[in-house]
């Protein structure tokens, strides 16, 4: 019976190792989560090292023992960050599975429209909390809540200036019916909200997601936005999606729509949503995620709105772990030792 060496690059539980080695016999596991992380802390920007490794100590282990057990590996579960070389260091690599969902997390390294298959978490993070998320930041800017800091500052209330509004009956657009976009549609529809979104696939009606009333292709969205109080970003980054949420998009916006993006920053022109704001337009906007959010802080402009909230990429935190990328990995890990094909594989050309 045939080994396959396993490499785990990422810190996970002793009940994750546990059951990747319990999947089949013939796998030899090795666990090196953690081992990277000098070789990160040197080779990634200063504030993604500060942002996703604080805490953790950077053991220095040899490159010569990295590029042991990198030559040897034939499938990796990896994080983020990771090593940026790792196609080049690990010749007998025929998979690489990343917990986290966004493909556009591997744009910097070699793994990227590489020979190797490359698997994600799409769709089995915490997509239940992201979703709160959402909605939260929807009732935070309906019932005026941003205005209670203002108020609090200037030790005096301005009654008018909360002009709450209820959601229920309200329109939501949800920009991409994903694995984050369905549960978003789920919970808005629960409150009595219309929901309407777009993703890129088949809008077949026949396999609309629940809580959606519509679900239509990129050249639905203009109009759907029109119709849209609430608007959620939840779609993957691509060359497609750059800069998605534009000067048009936010043109055909309502005067007092609350957007989120709980996706990537890149999907909004940062230049266009700040431009609206100096008009007056948008009654509120929530930020989880920013250009460049990788690199550095956010554009100091947007600092300066009271309509704006920012959050450092933290939707997907809670105190109760959904993330299933382990349940997935394995079930995949199983698929791969069978020969049968795997989900959730990259699409070099679709970004995703």
């Amino acid at each position: 019976m045939e080994q396959v060496e396993v490499l785990v690059i990422v810190p996970v539980d002793a009940e994750s190792l546990r059951r990747i080695a319990s999947v089949d016999a013939r796998i030899r596991l090795v666990n090196a989560g953690g081992w990277f992380d000098a070789e990160i802390a040197q080779t990634w920007p200063r504030w993604s090292v500060d942002r996703y490794l604080s805490g953790r100590t950077f053991a220095t282990r040899p490159r010569q023992e990295l590029d042991r057990i990198l030559a040897s590996a034939e499938v990796i579960l990896g994080g983020w960050p990771f090593p940026l070389d790792l196609r080049a260091r690990a010749p007998r690599l025929r998979w690489f599975h990343q917990l986290p969902a966004g493909a556009s997390n591997l744009l910097r390294g070699d793994l990227w429209r590489s020979d190797v298959l490359v698997t994600t978490s799409r769709g089995y993070g915490n997509t239940r909390a992201m979703a709160e998320y959402v909605l939260a930041s929807f009732l935070f800017f309906a019932r005026g809540l941003h205005r209670a800091f203002a108020d609090q500052q200037q030790r005096q209330f301005h009654h008018k200036a909360y002009r709450p509004a209820v959601i229920q009956g309200k329109t939501a657009c949800v920009v991409g019916a994903g694995g984050i976009g369905r549960e978003v549609a789920r919970l808005c529809a629960r409150l009595g909200m219309r929901v309407i979104g777009t993703r890129r696939s088949s809008t077949d009606t026949h396999d609309r997601p629940e809580g959606f009333v519509e679900l239509g292709g990129p050249a639905s969205l203009e109009d759907y936005l029109r119709q849209s109080d609430f608007v959620a970003v939840c779609c993957q980054w691509t060359t497609e999606t750059t800069k998605l949420i534009g000067r048009e998009m936010i043109a055909a916006m309502k005067q007092d729509a609350i957007l989120v993006n709980v996706a990537r920053g890149e999907i909004i022109d940062e230049d266009a949503l700040i431009a609206a704001l100096d008009a007056g337009k948008l009654r509120g906007v929530a930020l989880d995620v920013y250009v460049g959010e990788f690199e550095r802080a956010p554009d100091a402009r947007l600092w300066n709105y009271d309509r704006v909230i920012i959050t450092p990429h933290v939707s997907a935190a809670t105190d109760v772990n959904q993330h299933r990328g382990i349940e997935l990995f394995c079930r995949n890990l199983r698929a791969y030792l069978d020969g049968r094909p795997l989900e959730n594989i990259v699409n070099w050309d679709r970004g995703y």
